[in-house]
């Protein structure tokens, strides 16, 4: 392990086998695995369908470049489509090339270089999205950022207002700022973008890598409050596993992105779409989708119940399988106790426990995972702060 850059602040595990919501670590002890890749393997670990469809694409072909046709890149891009407000698709590797290919689109098609983000926002670590990220923290030491990004208080209209105007290309949010905290925007808030941005010709961009692909019980999280954004960036639950990221556009930008103006050598690889594919054949049903909902609020409702006598526990927020445990004090300890006792969750921020389990968690999972925070976090209540 001594040749790795120590730019990971990593736990005293290593996961080395997974299926479903179980995985088991390098010294056979098993945990409920509610980390799931960072909102990845929504369908859990080693998914049946999705293993059958990338060991077939195995044996036939993994690259071929986007020089040649690619009617493995349509099927998806057509279940992606049906699925949003969307028209077009542009297949990536990570989140972050997809919000840099929305960056990318917001500027040349506006001809506009000013783009809104909001504190507290995550869009990723390349150059351009680590300055569009809202937070010190992630450009810190990195030297002058890019201009023209602006950072404005989330859920705050006024602002909105204030610095809106026809030098704007974007504003660009997330519908529930995940790494910032499992922070949602209000609905109010979220229509007077969309309707500034129709107003002064800019583009609505919507960042669902994390909450997108079926996360809060819908195929994308804007579509709980009956927005259409103009574009859409989607990439961890995609492949279940597999690197794959995407930007989806409506109609009007098609010509924007013609032959030339962006590309990416392994985007959309056929390895890639097979996972992709099969891993949307699954979520995109009604049914799935439903049982997200269901299995959310049950979610939620128990932690409320079961958590609301520990006092430095304020909240328990997000929509669907992302929610977060609001604590008066960090919680870094607390998570390494709670893996000890064998459930993985992780932070949002210091004072945030975040929970992602896989949307085929079982009601009886969610239970002994929620006993299990009960009891670590009594058991921290009763010490000296």
């Amino acid at each position: 392990m001594g040749a790795l850059f120590p730019n990971y602040g990593r736990w005293e595990i290593e996961i080395v086998e997974g299926q479903g919501t179980k995985v088991k670590d390098s010294n056979g002890k098993e945990y409920l695995d509610f980390v799931t890749g960072i909102a990845v393997c929504n369908l859990g670990h080693r998914p049946p369908k999705v293993q059958k469809a990338i060991e077939e694409q195995l044996n036939k072909v993994w690259h071929v470049s986007n020089l040649f046709q690619a009617s493995h890149q349509e099927k998806v891009a057509a279940l992606l489509t049906e699925n949003s407000c969307g028209d077009y698709v542009f297949f990536c590797n990570s989140g972050a090339e997809a919000n840099e290919a929305a960056i990318k689109m917001a500027r040349k098609h506006t001809r506009r270089n000013k783009i809104i983000t909001f504190v507290q926002s995550f869009h990723g670590r390349t150059f351009a999205t680590m300055c569009a990220t809202g937070q010190e923290k992630i450009h810190s030491g990195f030297g002058t950022l890019l201009e023209e990004f602006v950072y404005l208080p989330y859920n705050d209209e006024k602002a909105i207002e204030a610095e809106m105007g026809e030098d704007v290309a974007a504003i660009m949010l997330e519908v529930i700022q995940g790494e910032g905290g499992v922070n949602a925007a209000n609905e109010a808030f979220l229509k007077k973008c969309e309707e500034l941005c129709q107003k002064f010709g800019a583009l609505f961009i919507i960042d669902e890598v994390q909450t997108g692909i079926g996360r809060t019980g819908k195929a994308f999280a804007y579509q709980h409050a009956g927005l259409s954004p103009d574009i859409i960036t989607t990439a961890k639950g995609l492949g279940s596993g597999f690197p794959v990221g995407a930007m989806i556009g409506k109609a009007h930008l098609k010509d924007t992105f013609s032959p030339g103006t962006h590309g990416s050598t392994f985007g959309g690889t056929p390895l890639a779409m097979a996972a992709a594919k099969a891993t949307l054949d699954e979520i995109f049903q009604p049914a799935f989708l439903q049982s997200v909902s269901e299995k959310g609020e049950y979610l939620k409702k128990q932690l409320k119940e079961q958590l609301a006598d520990i006092p430095f526990v304020k909240d328990v927020k997000g929509k669907g399988l992302l929610l977060g445990i609001q604590c008066d004090q960090e919680v870094g300890p607390i998570i390494a106790e709670i893996h000890k006792q064998g459930l993985l969750v992780l932070v949002a921020g210091p004072k945030v426990i975040r929970l992602l389990p896989p949307l085929t968690v079982s009601y009886e999972e969610i239970d002994e995972a929620v006993q299990i925070l009960k009891n670590t976090l009594t058991k921290y209540s009763s010490l000296p702060i």
